[in-house]
């Protein structure tokens, strides 16, 4: 659970940086306080499951890749939800 927690948090605050909204933003989009995104950013608390459903709407990601995805191992953000890239294209 512990790497959960820490995953959804370190995704919640990229996906925000690279939506380029504040956490006000996000807490005015999905009905929240301020204070409560700041505490799913900084891991002293999860999204409840309705949330996590609003956050996924909001960025555009999988529940899976919300919760589970690990962007530090990966080096990569969260794909948009559907769009998955396979392999490597390379240029002749």
């Amino acid at each position: 659970m512990k790497m959960q927690k820490s995953n959804i948090a370190y995704n919640l605050a990229i996906l925000r940086q690279l939506n380029k909204f504040s956490q006000e933003d996000v807490a005015e989009r999905i009905g929240v306080s301020r204070q409560a995104v700041a505490k799913w950013e900084s891991g002293q608390s999860v999204p409840d499951i309705l949330n996590c459903d609003a956050l996924t709407r909001l960025y555009d990601v999988g529940l899976d890749d919300l919760i589970y995805y690990n962007q530090k191992l990966t080096g990569e953000s969260i794909p948009p939800k559907g769009k998955y890239i396979f392999g490597i294209v390379r240029q002749k």
